[in-house]
């Protein structure tokens, strides 16, 4: 093999190898190691058809000002581990502090937003909800409640 042909083998494997060390780190590696969100627990689902994922929103306090419009301060995360989210899935609507990291990147298999929910940090009760007295009628379609 002659000096030309090694000089391009070896520059061609140093950057294939840089592609592959900045491909790592863009999509593995936080970009902040601890961050806390608190807000009201929207909802939090289970979704995907080949990589099924858990997403979940958090309703933060104030208004968000877009474009003239004024909405709702919502987070949109996703959770990487199965029993957080069973759990977080237990505690829609009530106040919650949720630790989080943040990746540059999103793969389909770790879920659907840069933000992924590590842990609860703190869980306030939901305001005055008594499950006991709904009335399930309202729940039949064919049942007009007055």
């Amino acid at each position: 093999m002659t000096k030309t042909k090694k000089t391009f083998i070896t520059i061609f494997v140093v950057i294939i190898l840089l592609g592959i060390g900045f491909t790592y780190y863009w999509f593995y590696v936080p970009y902040s190691s601890s961050s806390v969100r608190a807000g009201e627990l929207n909802y939090v689902m289970h979704k995907g058809i080949i990589f099924e994922t858990y997403e979940g929103e958090l309703i933060q306090t104030g208004f968000r000002s877009k474009t003239g419009a004024i909405g709702s301060n919502e987070f949109e995360f996703s959770i990487a581990d199965e029993k957080l989210a069973k759990k977080l899935m237990g505690l829609t609507g009530s106040n919650v502090k949720l630790h989080y990291k943040e990746y540059f990147g999103v793969v389909p298999w770790r879920g659907y937003t840069r933000y992924i929910v590590d842990s609860i940090v703190s869980v306030d009760p939901q305001p005055n909800t008594n499950l006991n007295e709904i009335d399930p009628a309202i729940f039949d379609s064919n049942t007009v409640v007055n």
